[in-house]
This record gives structure tokens, sequence and C-alpha cells, in this order.
């Protein structure tokens, strides 16, 4: 006989209490997150004969026809086709795409890549860092292997296997009763000790994830409000040559903004929604030069081509990751970050006067220094308390800021002196301690050091307790040090890491927020945080 199935395991930690009499905590030990992943997404049946290796950036599996571009992809689910998006990488211009393929298929990028984070968030399997595949026109290439449009294929978003041809599924568990009944008991153990949210976008992914069971979200990426669709209102703001055109980009925007907090707020009512403002990575926002400039030798610009060509060379950075992002673009477009709070206590306000109770964090992203995040501290604290002098009723708005660069991290005593809460940007704060470009070391370096022992496992995947941690755990205790009731939690992906988490817990945090379909792996796993490590 085989090993016991995930569902088979769970069943059998429910028996254990309530037909055989034994212990809770036992019950909630005897199941991994490999279980739970098992149960909630789609997995194969059995193993084909593997055409290309990635990473597994979004569990589950996948079968489907091959498309090479969102527009052909729509076309072919608007025909009945099942799709896999297939692409070096992905960017905002495709989430169309992305939103109705099956799975997802990238040659570059790695877990923290924008197709992995989308994968994630939406609960589609993924396999990044193919780096195997080479893309060509209307066609892949593994070796000697030719892969055309419509071919079908398989990914594996657990193990990062891609197959050619269908895979079999294996069955699913429709009804899992004993799902609810352990992670109940896991809510039980960790209450008070330590929370679990979500990373949530827009109002489909909040209501997801309270589903899910988080307790709020933990991160709210305001750039994924504008993919897709509105992805030309956030390019106007960013590129508007004068002010009059900069404000009329902004009017829009608000509108926009205040509809999709206002969504968040009731899916979330009376629970904690934490607002990052606007943290774009300008290359993923804007228009590729390199296309405009083939587009203006082949004398295909209008007027407005090229005044947009002009600006996206101004903007244009060698290295945008650590460029224009964050607090230092609301620093550039200091208005952004005004419309931005405006936008929220507006719909705090709707929300609030139809009934609801919201529950308000704004957080600054990507601040190296106090000084930084008192400015634009007080810029947020003004739109308060304009906003609440209209109100019969107060909105009480914590202001917090992330802690991933290890500046802040150094500095963590006296961000605390202004700030009400720390939520730790793992994801940025392992890039930038390792040295390692998120999107370009996961398929090649990271996979040749943990095959030679130069490391103990991907970074990006379980958090580097040694440095990353090291920073995570004394900027928490500076922190509270300094403010004894700072709020601390934790947004990046390790949010969702089993190992990660009880790193978390030991260092004191009061929250970890994590994908919406990872939040049931979270909760167990804090659990059994608590349960390894009492008392804290």
């Amino acid at each position: 006989m085989g090993s016991p199935s995930g569902a088979e395991k769970i069943r059998a930690a429910v028996r254990s209490v309530e037909e055989q009499g034994g212990d809770i905590a036992a019950a909630l030990l005897m199941v991994d997150a490999a279980d739970l992943e098992a149960v909630i997404h789609d997995q194969f049946d059995m193993a084909g004969a593997v055409l290309a290796s990635g990473l597994g950036a979004s569990p589950g599996a996948a079968v489907g026809a091959v498309c090479f571009t969102p527009d052909d992809a729509v076309d072919a689910y608007d025909a009945g086709i099942d799709v896999i998006l297939v692409k070096d990488e992905t960017s905002p211009e495709d989430v169309h795409g992305m939103a109705i393929a099956e799975g997802i298929l990238t040659t570059r990028g790695g877990l923290a890549s924008h197709a992995a984070v989308v994968a994630r968030g939406w609960g589609k399997p993924a396999v990044c860092g193919a780096e195997a595949i080479t893309v060509g026109e209307g066609c892949f290439t593994v070796g000697d292997v030719v892969v055309n449009a419509g071919d079908l294929i398989s990914l594996d978003g657990t193990t990062g296997q891609v197959f050619l041809g269908a895979v079999s599924m294996g069955d699913k568990d429709e009804e899992l009763p004993e799902l609810d009944v352990l992670l109940g008991w896991a809510d039980e153990v960790r209450a008070g000790k330590l929370g679990v949210r979500a990373n949530a976008d827009t109002p489909e992914d909040a209501v997801r994830a309270r589903e899910f069971g988080a307790e709020g979200i933990g991160l709210c990426r305001t750039e994924h409000q504008f993919l897709g669709k509105r992805l030309p209102e956030i390019r106007r703001m960013i590129l508007a040559a004068t002010p009059g055109a900069e404000e009329e980009a902004l009017t829009a925007l608000e509108i926009v903004q205040k509809q999709d907090y206002l969504g968040l707020l009731v899916a979330m009512d009376d629970l904690p929604v934490t607002v990052r403002l606007l943290d774009p990575p300008l290359h993923e926002f804007l228009p590729s030069v390199e296309a405009l400039v083939l587009s203006d030798a082949l004398g295909e610009l209008d007027v407005d081509g090229a005044e947009l060509l002009a600006a996206a060379r101004h903007w244009q950075e060698s290295n945008p990751m650590m460029g224009t992002r964050g607090v230092r673009l609301g620093i550039l477009r200091h208005g952004l970050y005004h419309m931005q709070v405006r936008a929220l206590l507006a719909a705090a306000a709707e929300h609030q006067a139809r009934g609801g109770s919201p529950h308000i964090e704004i957080m600054v992203p990507l601040v190296i220094d106090a000084r930084e995040f008192e400015l634009v501290r007080g810029w947020i604290a003004d739109e308060v308390e304009v906003a609440n002098a209209a109100l019969d009723r107060p909105i009480e708005v914590l202001i917090g800021t992330m802690i991933e660069t290890p500046r802040a991290a150094m500095c963590a005593g006296l961000i605390a002196e202004e700030a009400e809460f720390f939520s730790f940007g793992t994801n940025d704060l392992t890039q930038m301690t390792f040295g390692f470009s998120r999107d370009d070391v996961e398929s090649r370096i990271v996979r040749e050091y943990v095959a030679r022992g130069l490391i103990d496992a991907n970074p990006f995947e379980t958090l580097d307790q040694v440095a990353v941690g090291e920073m995570v755990r004394s900027a928490a205790a500076a922190g509270r040090a300094v403010n004894p009731a700072l709020k601390l939690g934790v947004c990046g992906e390790h949010g969702g890491d089993p190992a990660s988490i009880d790193f978390f817990y030991r260092s004191g945090l009061d929250y970890v927020s994590c994908s919406p379909f990872r939040v049931p792996i979270a909760r167990l796993a804090a659990a059994q945080a608590v349960l390894r490590n009492e008392p804290r």
C-alpha cells in the first residue's frame, strides 16, 4: 500500500480525537502543509515524462493548450478551450490572459515574480523560471522537442515540473468536513497568540480569504488594483509631464480607488484592513521602451506615442526593483499618497454610514529612515484629520510601515517612535540582504547553491533565520522597546511557510499574512508553532 493521502491523514487526525479520545494537540501535529495543499489544490494522479522543470511557484495541477499571448488565451477560452499561458515573464499587461488560464508557465522569474505572486493570489498553478524552455514565434522548444501553440501541456505547480500532453488528474475530495474541524481546533490553540491574515488586493480576493478563515487583510498591494484595463490610468499619473496632467490623472484614480477600498472594507467588515500605499516597480507598469523605439523606427508613432516614448525614457531605470519605488515615488509625486488616503477614508466613511465597522491600517512601503517615514506620516495624519472633522464618529486609523530594507531594520527603534505597526516585507528584505535579484537567481544560482549545500534552502521560500531572520527578530525587539504597543506582522510570502511561521512566533510577531489559498496552511502552522514552543 502507498502512503496515506492528505485527506486520509486529516480524517485520521480527527478520528483520533472524536472516536478514540485522543489529544487535540497530538492530532494537530499529525498533519502537515503538504496534506492541506493536496486537498485544497488539484493534483495529478501519476507522473509523466518531464519535459522541463522550473520553480513550483503556485501549487496545484493544470492541463491546457499552449498560448503565447494573453489575447490568444482569451480567444481560446472564449472558444471553450482550457489554456496554459506561456511567456518569458508576465507583466500587468498580461493579466486578462492570466485570469482565464488554467495555469501559467514562464521561462524567467522566481517565487516573488509577477507571475508567481498573481498566480498564488488567484490559486492558479504556476511554474516559473523554466530556463530550459526557449520561446519562439508560435512555439517553444526544449532541446529537440518543439511545442506549438495549441498543443497540450501539463503543469505541476507544486513540484515545478512541465509535461508534454495531458496528465490525468487525481480524484479530489469535494467534501471534507474533517478539515474544518481540524482548522477549528487550530484556531482555538493559536487564539490571542498568532493571528493569520491574507494578502488581498481586490474585493474578490478578500471574500475568498475570509472564506478560508483569514482574520483581516495584512497586505493590500494597491498597485495590483491597476492591472489590466486600468493600467493606462496609473501610467498616465506616473508619466504626467505637467502638474495639471498629474492632477487630472489623480482625480480619475481617486474615483476607482474609493470603490476598490469600499469593496475590501465590506468584505472584511469589523476586521483590520492594511493598505500599502502604491509601490509599483516601474518596469512592470511603464510601456516597453524597446517596443516604442521599434515602432518609432517603423514610423508608427503618432504625437501621443512620441510623448509616451520620451516619458518612458525619462523614467527608465537600470535596476527598477531598487529604484523609484514605494515611498520614493510617493515623495516625488506627493499628490499620489494624498489621493490614496483620501479615497480610503472616503470609502471608510461610506461603509461606516451604512452601518459597517471599518478598521484601517495605512502602510508606507520601502522606507529607509525615520525622517522619511515621519514626512509621509504627517501627510497621512493631515488627511485623516480633515476627513474626521466632517464625521460624527471619527474613523480610527493606524499608521505604520513595511520593514523591508536592511537599513529600516537597523533603524527600527527610531522608526518605532512614530509608527503604530511594523509589517515585515520579507521578499525584499531577503533580496537586499543576500544581494540576490529575486527574479533572476532562483532557478539558476539558488538551485545550484542548495544542491551544493552552500545554503540550506531557497531563502525566498523558507526564511533565512541566520541573517534575514535576525533582522526581523532584532527589529521587532528594538521597535517594542521604544513602543510596547507596536503591532508586529509579516506580509512577505514567508507568511505562508510553516518553518518561517514557527520562527515568526518565536520572534514575538502578532500575525502572519499570506496568499488567500495559503491561509488554511498558515492557520495550522500557527497552531503547531504555539504547541511546539510554549511557553514563548
